[in-house]
């Protein structure tokens, strides 16, 4: 489960537990700083996701490092089933997110947050005034192109066909912005940069040890692109890009579990504008439901309606915490035995251990020096 979703599950009286792989989730994969998250500033996704699994522990949100395989909903609990264990829950909030789609060429992966990105809105502002490129033909790459024309230098639109496939509306504003440029039949095969040596000591730090001059890290300077009609090669030189052909939600362990949207492919269905899907019990929240917003701080608020959701069904349900109802009903008995005792006479009186006196004495009120 995505760790975006945790942070509400303080206020759940049931056991949490998290199954999430180590490594993996677009904000764990963002290397620059977070900049669109409400009240977050210089901390960098790893660190966010760090920050908020600490919360989320120490609520008692334990977490299971594991890959989930698939989900048995046809018998009460569900069975969970992971790459090495099996578990049985009452509720599921399926908060795996949803990975964007790369074109797997080379540079691309080694310059991702230094230079490559899959979201303009996050790291868009880092290239101000500078020459950016967008790659993609549909919906999502025109918005992308539109929101960095505010801020970049200029924005190249790179398409492997003649045509968009965005919509009308979007593709006319694209294609008719004073600062946008299109590449008609036009195709990246490889991303360029240059490595740049990483100092990680801070400034006045005496410490050599602390300076890995070893460390290179790789930022982006160009691209080499394909004409795909003449086969023609060229190179433009650009400070980013952002690889704009759409997302993947992680869901294909939910297939023939829950519901899935038919108007968009992937992405469970979920009742109204509730958490909840077609399946009772079951609830998801942010990027597997979500093919609008995509964004971390939209995702947090459905994990806190997922959270608050699962806990209402499992009240309602008469589901919980069968350690704390374990508790309550045995205080409840050594009440019953307290109440017992009294009636019989055997009760604790507090006045026997004042030597039986039944009425009150009076304290001086005199101090003495």
């Amino acid at each position: 489960m995505a760790l975006l979703e945790l942070y509400s599950f303080h206020s759940i009286c049931f056991f949490q537990l998290v199954v999430a792989p180590p490594m993996g989730g677009q904000l764990q994969g963002k290397g620059v700083d977070v900049e669109n998250y409400p009240g977050l500033a210089n901390v960098t996704g790893p660190e966010v996701v760090a920050a908020m699994r600490e919360q989320a522990a120490s609520f008692g949100a334990v977490f299971e490092c594991e890959e989930v395989i698939k989900i048995d909903s046809t018998q009460r609990p569900f069975k969970v089933y992971t790459n090495s264990s099996v578990i049985e829950t009452h509720a599921i909030i399926v908060a795996t997110g949803a990975e964007s789609n790369w074109m797997n060429i080379p540079g691309e992966y080694e310059m991702r947050g230094g230079g490559v990105s899959s979201c303009a809105i996050c790291d868009g502002a880092a290239f101000y005034q500078k020459d950016v490129v967008v790659i993609g033909g549909g919906d999502s790459a025109m918005e992308e192109a539109l929101v960095l024309a505010r801020t970049s230098k200029s924005v190249t639109v790179i398409h492997r066909r003649d045509k968009f496939r965005a919509s009308n509306v979007l593709a006319l504003r694209v294609m008719e912005h004073p600062h946008i440029k299109i590449k008609w039949n036009t195709v990246v095969k490889k991303i360029i940069g240059e490595k740049v040596v990483a100092e990680q000591a801070e400034e006045g730090d005496e410490d050599d040890a602390s300076l890995d001059l070893d460390q290179e890290k790789k930022f982006v300077t160009g691209v080499v692109l394909t004409n795909s009609e003449t086969g023609e090669e060229s190179t433009l030189a650009t400070s980013a890009v952002f690889v704009a052909i759409g997302h993947t939600p992680t869901t294909s362990f939910m297939v023939d579990v829950v519901e899935f949207d038919q108007e968009h492919t992937g992405y469970i269905k979920t009742v109204e504008t509730s958490t909840k899907t077609s399946l009772a019990g079951i609830f998801a929240a942010g990027d597997v439901s979500d093919a609008i917003y995509r964004q971390a701080v939209t995702s947090a608020g459905s994990g806190a309606a997922a959270a608050l959701d699962a806990e209402r069904w499992l009240s309602e349900e008469g589901l919980g915490n069968e350690q704390a109802e374990f508790e309550a009903e045995l205080l409840a008995e050594l009440m019953a035995d307290g109440s017992m005792d009294e009636k019989a006479g055997g009760g604790y009186n507090a006045y026997d251990d004042a030597g039986g006196r039944m009425t009150g004495v009076k304290e001086s009120t005199r101090v003495e020096f």
